[in-house]
């Protein structure tokens, strides 16, 4: 009776298991991976993206084969020219920021006024202005 109740589940059981899920995971992160680069790729057109879909849907494992073998050796650059362009849109951003501070437009206004550039009524009408006042 007590033999019935035990489960057939021994450790090589549950190493499979550890393995088979593994795998795939793997897979799926794999899958996400060609996906990713093939849709963030602008050089490839809409139907050669659309057949490597296609080619992924219907012959899973062969397709994913084959994309890895024909473009997986470019996959890292285009990786990394898409972070690059990610870093200079950001950098773009910060220098952008940052030159519009109350500080920087300050140091800029004191800077013309020292040269003579700007009178001292200009000065004071640009200051109010950079530091959001109603003097504009």
């Amino acid at each position: 009776m007590i033999h019935l109740l035990t489960a057939d589940f021994s450790l090589g059981d549950a190493l499979l298991t550890v393995l088979e899920i593994f795998l795939l995971v793997a897979w799926f992160w794999i899958l996400i991976a060609i996906l990713s680069d093939l849709f963030s790729d602008h050089t490839l057109s809409g139907w050669g993206k659309a057949g490597w879909v296609v080619l992924l849907l219907i012959l899973p494992f062969l397709g994913a084969f084959i994309y890895l073998i024909a473009r997986g050796g470019t996959m890292h650059e285009r990786a990394l020219q898409r972070e690059a362009a990610a870093k200079r849109q950001f950098d773009t951003y910060i220098r952008q920021t940052a030159a519009a501070s109350p500080a920087d437009e300050l140091a800029k206004l004191t800077e013309l006024r020292d040269k003579g550039a700007i009178s001292e009524a200009e000065f004071e009408q640009l200051k109010q202005r950079a530091l959001g006042g109603a003097g504009a």
